[in-house]
């Protein structure tokens, strides 16, 4: 018996010999005039505004929602202070700031969704 399998997109003839089990005796790709499936398009991204400021962005490790802001815009901080709490995958992450300096802007807000690298805050 002949079978068509459609592995990966891709369509195979199989030819089938039925004993007492059945014995796969010669695969070949399919020739037929069916046009392959088309694929299923992806739900558009929505293009990431573009956030601008000065120093070092603080940038999220991961997606998540903030659940708290530790700063304020003109506050000095050190490197390695926690700057925001992420909720990750019901776990809260410590953001803490790449450089001493100063929050120069905050872009993140208490309940705000962030998506990997998105910048969070900028320090100079």
């Amino acid at each position: 018996m002949k079978y068509i399998v459609t592995l990966n997109g891709k369509d195979y003839e199989v030819d089938v010999t039925e004993l007492d089990e059945a014995i796969v005796t010669n695969v070949s790709e399919a020739r037929q005039n069916t046009p392959a499936p088309a694929a299923a398009s992806a739900p558009a991204e929505k293009p990431k505004a573009e956030v601008s400021g000065e120093g070092t962005p603080v940038k999220a490790p991961m997606p998540g929602t903030i659940l708290k802001v530790n700063v304020e815009e003109n506050q000095k901080v050190n490197e390695g202070d926690v700057l925001f709490i992420l909720e990750a995958m019901k776990m809260e992450n410590e953001i803490v700031s790449p450089v001493s300096g100063t929050v120069t802007k905050l872009v993140a807000s208490k309940g705000t969704s962030a998506a990997t690298d998105d910048i969070l805050a900028f320090i100079g």
